[in-house]
Order: C-alpha cells, then structure tokens, then sequence
C-alpha cells in the first residue's frame, strides 16, 4: 500500500507528487531508454522516445510481478530541458496511457548526454510491492 504525501498548506504539484511513503519488496527498474527490447531505436522524437522507455519500465516491473501503481519514485534523464517543456502535454498524455495516474514522486533533470547518442530520455524507476 502507498500513501502520497503532501504537506499541509503546500500548493498540489502538477505530474507527480511530493513524496511517496510505502510499505513492501522494493524492486528498482535500471534507466530505461526508448528504444525497443532489440535494442534498436525506432524514433528520434522525444514523446514516442518516453512512451517506449515508459513501456521499457513496465516490462521490466513486470518481471519482479509488479505494476505501474506500485511505481514510488521516478528520476528523468532528458538531453533537452526546452523540449521536454514545449511537449508536456504529450508526454503527459503518454505517462498516463502507459503508467496511469500521477501518484508517484518524480525528478527530472536535464544531463549533458546519455550514453547511447539517440537516446533522448532515460527513466529509472523504484517499485514497492505490497
């Protein structure tokens, strides 16, 4: 079971929360990129790039018999803070298709590179199974 939490008087955050407090097997999803289980990338677009990297986490959770509702933190790796920015919207269209409801405590930060040249996003993900 997860409990969110948010100080009392603090304004709601939009796309994540501010902390997560949960109980259970902790299963951590290693920074998953959007290119497909070939390891081949498929796109250059940011938002198609987040979906796969989105599905790249699920499978992986899956493995350790977990589901996105039992995601307790996020951490983005983006090459380009400006156009993460302009497609929120999609992005945001994309979390929720794939992960759901905004229930988990996420940082996103923008780094200078990723190892693989194409990759756009890296995601990595801390999972608690009740």
């Amino acid at each position: 079971m997860k409990q969110v939490l948010q100080p009392p008087g603090w304004a709601t955050p939009k796309g994540y929360v501010n902390g997560v407090s949960a109980r259970g097997a902790q299963v951590f999803v290693a920074g998953q990129i959007g290119w497909n289980a070939q390891c081949q990338f498929e796109s250059d677009d940011l938002v198609t790039q987040v979906r796969q990297a989105l599905i790249n986490v699920r499978a992986v959770l899956a493995e350790a018999g977990a589901m996105p509702e039992h995601i307790v933190r996020m951490t983005w790796y983006l090459v380009d803070k400006r156009d993460y920015l302009a497609r929120v919207r999609e992005i945001g269209a994309a979390y929720r298709e794939v992960i759901g409801t905004y229930t988990v405590a996420m940082t996103a930060v923008q780094v200078a590179a990723l190892i693989e040249d194409r990759a756009l996003v890296e995601i990595e993900v801390t999972a608690i199974v009740p």
